[in-house]
């Protein structure tokens, strides 16, 4: 006889198959409870939502949720196994608000941006959620719907399929990180006792007190380095990655890249562009 299945497993696969059958509309609808406002996931992830946009995320606590839900810790593990669960909740939920579009190999570059963007404006909406895409590893099908429209945009352009995976790992990562420095920074301006945070004229006038001697670049180059106005940081980091995509492909395919292997030596449709 083999060794029996840890509970905690068979418990995350019915949790998953049950997530997996919500996503294609062949989920069972559950019967209302005779209770006027039950426990529900439902309930449970819309109440953190709420906590996140007054307080910030780092409020988020299961223990919060609770007391909000007027009942106790133990009844919302009946539903959301840990807060490693919730937070995948929560970044499933706001990437599921992401427009996705059919692949367009002409179209790629503008396409894996725009999802992108996207992205940014949901994390943004909460403060500090973006941290939640740091720290879990996706482990529901609405988490993962983003990067399969990402994959099937990249491979439609051309881009190896270690690449391209590789590339979706970068850009989600560059997305959150830019998405929660957005998010301590807007909430940071918003605090009166952070004297720290200052204006670009200031903060040139500081780097320029800078002695010359040891710091000629940054004193030269005060305005350059402190300059940028909205989203224009964000909109040239993902250009520069796309850009990278583009100009390694060949050298990806003399070095022998197993991501690279098949491809034809001839130019492809994006390297005749350029």
């Amino acid at each position: 006889m083999g060794e029996a299945e840890p509970p905690q497993a068979s418990a995350f696969r019915a949790r998953w198959a049950e997530q997996i059958a919500e996503l294609t509309g062949q989920g069972s609808r559950r019967r209302p409870s005779r209770r006027s406002a039950p426990i529900t996931v439902e309930r449970i992830v819309a109440t953190a939502f709420a906590i996140v946009e007054r307080e910030g995320f780092d409020a988020l606590t299961m223990r919060r949720i609770a007391a909000a839900l007027d009942t106790g810790p133990a009844s919302l593990y009946a539903h959301v196994r840990s807060k490693a669960e919730l937070d995948d909740l929560l970044i499933g939920e706001l990437r599921a608000a992401v427009a996705l579009p059919e692949p367009d190999p002409g179209s790629w570059r503008e396409q894996i941006t725009d999802v992108c963007a996207q992205l940014r404006d949901q994390y943004l909406r909460y403060p500090g959620i973006a941290r939640a895409s740091l720290a879990v590893v996706p482990a529901n099908p609405k988490t993962l719907r983003v990067n399969e429209a990402m994959l099937a945009i990249l491979l439609a352009a051309g881009v190896p399929p270690q690449r391209a995976a590789w590339a979706i790992d970068a850009l989600s990562l560059y997305v959150s990180a830019y998405s929660l420095e957005a998010s301590l920074v807007a909430q940071s301006t918003r605090d009166s006792t952070a004297p720290w945070l200052l204006g670009q004229d200031e903060l040139v006038e500081q780097l320029r007190m800078l002695p010359v001697a040891m710091f000629p670049h940054v004193v030269r180059y005060a305005r350059e380095l402190t300059a940028g106005r909205g989203h224009e940081r964000f909109d040239f980091t993902i250009a520069l990655m796309l850009d990278g995509l583009e100009r390694d492909e060949p050298r990806a395919r003399r070095a022998g890249d197993p991501g690279a292997r098949g491809k034809p030596d001839k130019p492809s449709r994006r390297d005749e562009r350029h």
